[in-house]
């Protein structure tokens, strides 16, 4: 069978202008970039990746049909992503103004890396509005004919792409000029980007099933 290359095309389009759009995965991004490091950055776009590796497996499997028709699953998928963005708000809002990061012992960056790896999985995961949306691309611009085995190669190449783009942010953003000025705001930069937490929580609480 040939590979449908213009339904992997649009496939890809649709996902791509999506990953740009600026939401939960990219505030926390963000934050870690200047919080912490590049390493932290790279570790938590490295989880928003792997979490794009879940909600693949289970769309293909049929579970996000099954999430997605439940306002039970749904509103507990809601409430619970609405709590974990609240949860992120206040710790940015507590934190104390970023500074240039302390480079500490093996042990404690290995810790390091795998809370950043947390962060950016659990951020992504939660997100009510990646089940629907992945529900809907694979309902609208994937044929049921298309092989497991191409769907599954699809997911992968998604994950991929969403790393390589919040790789290229997380560089961006711990360039030193960059990460500077963001320093120089102080206590600002932790009450933006907790209010920010807070408003995409609120949307996140209002999201309906379509």
């Amino acid at each position: 069978m040939n590979f449908p290359w213009f339904e992997f095309a649009g496939l890809m389009l649709a996902f791509a202008i999506n990953a740009v759009i600026p939401g939960a995965d990219f505030a926390m991004v963000l934050r870690q970039s200047i919080a912490q490091d590049r390493r932290a950055a790279l570790f938590t776009s490295a989880g928003i990746a792997t979490s794009i590796l879940v909600h693949g497996s289970y769309t293909l499997l049929g579970v996000g049909v099954i999430v997605g028709q439940s306002l039970l699953l749904f509103n507990i998928l809601k409430w619970a992503g609405a709590a974990y963005l609240v949860w992120l708000a206040i710790a940015a809002l507590r934190s104390p103004p970023p500074t240039p990061p302390v480079i500490g012992d093996e042990s404690e960056a290995r810790r390091s890396d795998w809370a950043a790896f947390g962060l950016g999985f659990l951020t992504n995961l939660l997100n009510p509005k990646a089940v629907l949306f992945f529900l809907a691309l694979f309902t609208t611009l994937v044929s049921a004919h298309t092989g497991g085995d191409i769907k599954v190669f699809y997911v992968l190449c998604m994950s991929m792409m969403l790393f390589a783009w919040f790789a290229l942010v997380s560089i961006f953003f711990t360039t030193a000029s960059v990460r500077q000025g963001f320093f120089r705001l102080g206590r600002w930069f932790n009450r933006v980007t907790g209010i920010t937490f807070i408003l995409l929580a609120i949307r996140v609480a209002v999201a309906q099933q379509h």
